[in-house]
C-alpha cells in the first residue's frame, strides 16, 4: 500500500497552483518536488506500479514538466536520477523561459531509499561519501555524464541541478566538477551531507567557537605541512577561486545533524575574518581534518588525497528554523515545499 507521502494529492504543495518564477519559495518548493519524483520514480518500480497507478507523475506534471530521462544505477538498476523538461503552454517561447528565470531542464537526484531493493547500494554510496570517495563510482559517473551532455546540448544557462541527502551530495559535486570549466548551473540542495563531528548541537557559544578555531588552526597547519611535502604544489595555489563564482543554494536544518554543520561553517569563516584570522581560515576551510590527519600519518587512500567533495568556497545559505519533531523530519525533503516554514537566507562569498 503507498504511503500517504508518497501521494502527491495529500502531501503535495497544491497551494502552488500557478507558478510564479521570480518567487524564490515556488522555486525551491519546484526543484523540491521534482526531487521527491525520483524518490516515488524508484518506489513505483520497486512496487510495480504502472500507468495508472504510478504516483511519480503528478510530482512532475503538476508544475507543467515532463520527464525526458532516467537515471539508473549500473549496480542494481535503481532509478537514483531523473531529467526533466519544462513543457510550457503554447503562449510562451523558449526566449520567454530564461527571461523569465524558468528553467528549460532539471536533473534531480534522490537520496537514501531505506527498502530492500535499493538500500544496499545506497548504502554503498553512503559509506563512499563518508570516505570521500563519491566521484569514484560508477552512479557518479553516470550522474556527471548526463549532466555535461545536457549542458553541452542546451547551455548551461537552461540547466538545473537538484537533489536530497545522498542526492545532494551527488549534485553538488556534479556542480562543483562543472563549474571548474567555467560553467555555473542553478543548483537546490536539500540537507547536504556535511561529513564533520556535530559541533553545531553544542549550546555554549563561546565553547563552539573556542573548538572551531582550534580545529581550523590545526587543519591550517595540516594542509600546509602536507603542501610543503607536495614539492610540485605551489603554496599560492587557491583551488577554491575557480568555484568561488559558483553559488549553490544550500537548504539546511540546525535540528539535522546530517546537514548542519554547514551553518557553523560558514559562519565561522565569517567570524574568523571579522577577528583577523582570515589566512588561516582561508586555508582551512578548504580541507577536511579527518582526510589531512590520515594522509599524515600514511593511511591515506586515493579518495581522502583528493580535495573534500562537501566543502565548498561560496553558497546562499538557507536555514529551516521551524521545530522539528524529530530527525527524520528534519532530514526529510518534505518540510522544503511547506508554506509555512520559517527560513532565514545568507549568502556567503569566497573572497
Amino acid at each position: 500500500m503507498a504511503s500517504e507521502r508518497e501521494d502527491f494529492s495529500l502531501s503535495g504543495p497544491l497551494h502552488l497552483s500557478a507558478i510564479d518564477w521570480t518567487n524564490v519559495h515556488h522555486r525551491r518548493s519546484v526543484a523540491a518536488c521534482l526531487v521527491q519524483g525520483v524518490y516515488i520514480l524508484e518506489r513505483d518500480r520497486q512496487l510495480q506500479r504502472h500507468e495508472s497507478q504510478a504516483l511519480a507523475p503528478l510530482w512532475w506534471e503538476f508544475f507543467q514538466f515532463k520527464l525526458l530521462h532516467q537515471l539508473k544505477d549500473d549496480a542494481d538498476f535503481s532509478i537514483f536520477g531523473a531529467i526533466y523538461e519544462f513543457k510550457p503552454p503554447p503562449s510562451h517561447s523558449h526566449s520567454d523561459l530564461s527571461k523569465d528565470g524558468i528553467p528549460r531542464y532539471v536533473i534531480a537526484f534522490r537520496g537514501t531509499l531505506t527498502k530492500p531493493d535499493s538500500f544496499s547500494r545506497d548504502l554503498e554510496l553512503d559509506v563512499h561519501l563518508i570516505r570521500n570517495g563519491l566521484h569514484l563510482t560508477s552512479r557518479f559517473e553516470i550522474a556527471i555524464q548526463a549532466v555535461r551532455n545536457m549542458v553541452a546540448s542546451v547551455g548551461n544557462s537552461n540547466v538545473w541541478l537538484a537533489g536530497h541527502s545522498l542526492g545532494s551530495a551527488m549534485a553538488m559535486l556534479a556542480g562543483k566538477t562543472i563549474a571548474k570549466t567555467g560553467v555555473f548551473l542553478e543548483a537546490y540542495l536539500f540537507n547536504p551531507p556535511f561529513v564533520s563531528a556535530p559541533i553545531e548541537r553544542i549550546k555554549d557559544k563561546r565553547v563552539k567557537h573556542g573548538i572551531r578555531i582550534a580545529g581550523s588552526v590545526i587543519t591550517a597547519g595540516l594542509a600546509l605541512a602536507a603542501k610543503i611535502n607536495h614539492h610540485n604544489t605551489r603554496l599560492s595555489e587557491d583551488p577554491f577561486l575557480a568555484l568561488s563564482a559558483w553559488v549553490p543554494c544550500l537548504f539546511v536544518n540546525p535540528a539535522d545533524d546530517i546537514c548542519s554543520e554547514y551553518i557553523g561553517y560558514f559562519e565561522h569563516r565569517k567570524k574568523m575574518e571579522e577577528i583577523g584570522a582570515g589566512a588561516i581560515e582561508k586555508l582551512a576551510t578548504q580541507h577536511s581534518l579527518g582526510g589531512l590527519f590520515m594522509n599524515a600519518i600514511g593511511k591515506g587512500n586515493v579518495a581522502n588525497t583528493s580535495e573534500p567533495l562537501h566543502l565548498i568556497p561560496s553558497a546562499n545559505l538557507i536555514v529551516n528554523s521551524t521545530p522539528s519533531r524529530d530527525l527524520k523530519e528534519a532530514h526529510g525533503i518534505h518540510q522544503w515545499w511547506k508554506p509555512d516554514v520559517q527560513l532565514k537566507s545568507q549568502l556567503y562569498s569566497y573572497k
